[in-house]
């Protein structure tokens, strides 16, 4: 009996719904229905500008590592072949014309030569710790978002099921037409915040896997480039 009344209910409610008119809502009329309050349409502006931003970030610090990253295969060798003639200056301004991390570090190595050991590993490595903080300009900001966006979000969601409990105090029966900006408002800004915290996330840690691979030949220069010193010239 019970099986048979569920089926029943199921079927009327079926029925029910089939009878009556469905509208297809468009993405972004949900967003602008979302929008029509005055804190659901600053909170998706903010969002907005948040993935605006992070996106440029992201393309802009990707595009630095890149050129970070090339180097001529053979630039080692021949500051090696520079400094074993004892050719700085040429060595030197192979530094210069070489648009890299290392080469400015290891361009400061070589403006120290002569002096002890220990100051020119000092002068490489307080350069590469310059270097590494430039490849690592507003990537901060992606961090930061990536943790506030979806909170943003959430607060989008707690302020749109607030607006909605405050008008449905004022019906005497439920009317979904009053309180569904309401509702629009919170899942519009819950599925924007984590958008954008997804697109932050990912961009932040992309980049940091490729600013490791950049320090790391930027340590191994520096290794090399001190054995080429410890070596005994022509």
């Amino acid at each position: 009996m019970k099986g048979s009344l569920l089926l029943q209910v199921a079927q009327d409610s079926l029925e029910t719904g089939m009878s009556e008119d469905y509208q297809e809502v468009a993405m972004w009329q949900a967003v602008a229905d979302a929008a029509d309050g005055v804190m659901g349409k600053i909170i998706l502006i903010l969002l907005a500008g948040m993935s605006i931003y992070a996106v440029y970030v992201f393309v802009e610090r990707l595009l630095a590592l890149r050129r970070a990253s090339k180097k001529s295969p053979d630039f080692l060798s021949r500051i090696k072949d520079y400094l074993s003639d004892s050719k700085v200056e040429e060595a030197k301004a192979l530094c210069i014309q070489t648009d890299s991390p290392s080469a400015r570090m290891l361009e400061k190595g070589i403006d120290r030569l002569g002096k002890p050991v220990d100051v020119v590993a000092s002068a490489i490595d307080n350069t590469g710790k310059l270097e590494i903080s430039r490849l690592e300009q507003r990537l901060s900001f992606l961090a930061t978002a990536a943790g506030v966006a979806p909170m943003i979000g959430f607060l989008g969601t707690t302020i749109g099921m607030v607006s909605v409990f405050h008008e449905m105090k004022k019906l005497d029966s439920l009317d979904l037409g009053t309180i569904a900006p309401g509702i629009m408002t919170a899942m519009i800004t819950t599925v924007a915040g984590l958008i954008v915290g997804i697109i932050a996330y990912m961009g932040y840690n992309f980049l940091v896997s490729k600013i490791s691979k950049v320090v790391y030949r930027m340590e191994n220069d520096a290794m090399e480039f001190m054995d080429i010193l410890h070596k005994p010239s022509k």
